[in-house]
């Protein structure tokens, strides 16, 4: 899963992004309202995660905007305001879910399990490409019915190729799905990966086409 944090309290969104990235997510983390509404104009994210009291623009002000575009990706608002009234207008401007600070990171992280279960257009859908199949919400890579049980980075990566299939991926886009946008990685590091991935995947019929000086493109053989 991709999910965006917005959150301008550095330590409690890099905390966040620390629970997740364990766990094998891709996390984008943002600490202020206007870039977190320029990224989701332009980047998808499967949940966000969404502090209301940001600079420039609120985190309700994102909601209601996103919402107004037709986008249904599930929120999870971050609040230091716990009264009823304010949980109403959180969610009548389309949150899915509303968490009060300070919070314990496994009830944040309990939150999440329960917004993926919710949705049951990807419950149990494998995405098939040539022998492989992957399941996005279970976070597996099978191959003729076999886990092929990826390291977390590589399997992200993957996923990165498979949303963009067909697609030339720059070496900058897929650093920012593997560590999040802004992360400071070197190119080098994302060609470790996939050259690492690139000889996991060749005995199931699958190759990256290197396009040099811009990025990969994972196609089958």
């Amino acid at each position: 899963m991709r999910i965006a944090v917005i959150e301008d309290n550095k330590t409690l969104a890099n905390g966040i992004a620390h629970l997740l990235r364990d766990q094998g997510h891709a996390v984008d983390v943002i600490n202020d309202g206007e870039e977190g509404l320029t990224f989701l104009a332009q980047e998808t994210a499967d949940i966000v995660v969404l502090d209301i009291n940001l600079p420039r623009v609120s985190g309700l002000e994102i909601l209601q905007k996103i919402r107004a575009r037709g986008v249904v990706t599930p929120v999870i608002l971050l609040t230091a305001r716990g009264e009823t009234k304010d949980r109403v207008i959180g969610l009548d401007a389309g949150a899915d879910d509303y968490l009060v600070k300070p919070f314990d990171m496994e009830e944040l992280d309990a939150r999440i399990r329960a917004l993926i279960r919710r949705k049951p257009s990807e419950v149990g859908v494998q995405e098939q490409f040539g022998s492989l199949s992957f399941d996005k919400t279970g976070r597996r890579l099978l191959a003729n019915g076999e886990n092929l049980d990826l390291p977390r980075r590589e399997l992200a990566a993957f996923e990165c190729f498979l949303d963009r299939a067909g697609q030339i991926v720059p070496k900058a886009v897929l650093a920012n799905h593997l560590y999040g946008v802004g992360s400071d990685i070197e190119e080098k590091v994302v060609e470790v990966y996939i050259s690492r991935l690139r000889k996991r995947l060749a005995p199931h019929g699958v190759e990256f086409k290197v396009a040099r000086g811009i990025g990969y493109m994972m196609q089958l053989t």
